[in-house]
């Protein structure tokens, strides 16, 4: 199988997302693809026993992609092998009227994983940055004092919210938290083919939503929105990567070596060691036990 650099995919520099390929050949087939994400989650698994023990970092890991890019089977697949007590996955669907009573990042700051812990967020706070700037109206729902109407919502609105996405970010970060941001890039004709797959099967009917196909038409407006919050918020503490999302195997190694090749550089992170006197008493305490 092809030798991956994770760096690749990571967003350095300005991109285009048109001229950002959705495929990436591993030179594998699909058996062999799954068996190397196998062995690497479970690595990944013994990374996240040894930060759950170590108790000074988090992990963040927001995946934003459009209809149909795999998110729910990529978080599926990925964190299958990791202990359940150190992985909380949040999907953040249309905020309800608690979450409109609070800023639009509260509900991102109280879901933020403990240290010890991995966060994945199913859709993230960058929706606040996406669907409203396509669809704009829905910020009046945010019940802004200096929103009134669509009107109000000028380029310095966005500007402001995006510095406030990445004074977040570099918040969390500056405390502990290791900030993994992943867009799956799906090309139309993949989503179009995932989409006929849904009506196709009756088990995938219940997916399938009218408001997919309105959507659908409006995928210039969300790529062009996509470019420019990864182009404004790809940051050395909280980068971007891009990920080929056309075969979902290929996408979900590519994150997972993404995660664990990045994790390994952080090489304070491994258990404590046990108190000297504590450990020059192993053998008495196995003793005591055994005498019982």
């Amino acid at each position: 199988m092809k030798e991956i650099n994770v760096n690749d995919f990571k967003v350095t520099k300005p991109i285009q997302l048109d001229k950002v390929s959705t495929i990436f050949d591993l030179e594998a087939d699909k058996k062999d693809i799954e068996s190397a994400l196998e062995d690497v989650c479970k690595d990944l698994a013994k990374i996240q026993n040894a930060m759950y023990a170590h108790g000074k970092y988090a992990v963040l890991i927001c995946i934003q992609g459009m209809d149909t890019a795999g998110k729910d089977s990529l978080i599926r697949e990925v964190f299958k092998e990791l202990n359940a007590r150190g992985v909380v996955v949040h999907s953040f669907k249309v905020p309800t009227e608690i979450e409109k009573k609070h800023d639009y990042l509260w509900r991102h700051y109280i879901a933020l994983p403990a240290r010890g812990k991995f966060g994945v967020f199913n859709r993230t706070h960058y929706e606040n940055v996406l669907v409203t700037r396509v669809h704009p109206e829905y910020i009046l729902g945010e019940y802004l004092p200096h929103i009134n109407s669509v009107e109000d919502i000028d380029e310095s609105f966005w500007n402001e919210r995006f510095e406030q996405i990445n004074n977040f970010e570099k918040h969390i970060a500056q405390n502990g938290t290791i900030v993994f941001k992943f867009f799956l890039h799906l090309s139309k004709e993949e989503q179009k083919n995932r989409l006929i797959r849904r009506l196709e099967k009756p088990n995938k009917n219940w997916k399938f939503s009218p408001g997919d196909l309105k959507e659908r038409k409006l995928w210039d407006e969300y790529q062009d929105c996509y470019e420019d919050a990864i182009n404004r918020t790809s940051k050395p503490h909280a980068p971007w990567f891009t990920i080929p999302a056309d075969d979902k195997p290929t996408a979900r190694y590519i994150l997972a070596r993404t995660l664990l090749d990045t994790l390994k550089t952080f090489k304070d992170i491994k258990e404590p060691e046990l108190d000297d006197e504590v450990k020059a008493n192993l053998d008495v305490y196995l003793k005591q036990l055994e005498n019982e």
